[in-house]
């Protein structure tokens, strides 16, 4: 046999092994997909300072059950919030069965940065919701649709939006009274 030949049958199942890899993690890619689906937090840049955008969070979340509200570290947390109607109601036109029982928890997460020199900050709604089709199973997580998040987030930016133009409308007012003072 070739010197050559034989080299190459040395390497051809070292070059092998990377192809042989890549093809197992593809095929193995929907076990983890809800990992990476879960990993996708929604989450949006705001160009208003911490404060504004903290009262504005409070200001959205005063409808839900608090667990934890910590300025400092920019968290606030919901206690388990009961959601079998809506989960049953959402799945009535599915293929599944009813759930014996539904819940949520909400975390918030309110965090200062600079673009530039300016101040910003970015708000992350994550939801954790479980279900349970009997006793027997227990509680299981499952992915949340990202509709209540993407609302928080939206309702937070509104409520920055009225603040903002609040505020400029009474800076109007004190430079028309400045005026004709």
């Amino acid at each position: 046999m070739n010197i050559k030949l034989k080299k190459l049958l040395k390497i051809a199942p070292l070059c092998l092994l990377p192809l042989g890899f890549g093809l197992q993690s593809c095929s193995s890619y929907e076990q983890f997909r809800y990992i990476t689906e879960e990993f996708e937090i929604p989450n949006q840049v705001f160009k208003f300072d911490y404060n504004q955008t903290w009262l504005a969070v409070l200001q959205v979340m005063k409808s839900y059950n608090l667990e934890l509200t910590n300025q400092e570290s920019g968290v606030i947390k919901t206690r388990w919030q009961d959601n079998t109607y809506e989960v049953n109601f959402a799945d009535s036109f599915g293929s599944s069965d009813a759930v014996k029982a539904a819940r949520f928890k909400l975390i918030i997460n309110v965090v200062k940065g600079f673009r530039g020199n300016r101040e910003v900050s970015k708000v992350t709604v994550y939801r954790r919701q479980m279900i349970e089709q009997d006793f027997l199973q227990g509680w299981k997580v499952i992915p949340t649709d990202g509709i209540l998040e993407k609302t928080i987030l939206y309702r937070i930016e509104r409520n920055l939006m009225i603040a903002a133009k609040l505020k400029k409308i009474e800076e109007q007012k004190a430079k028309e009274i400045e005026a004709n003072f």
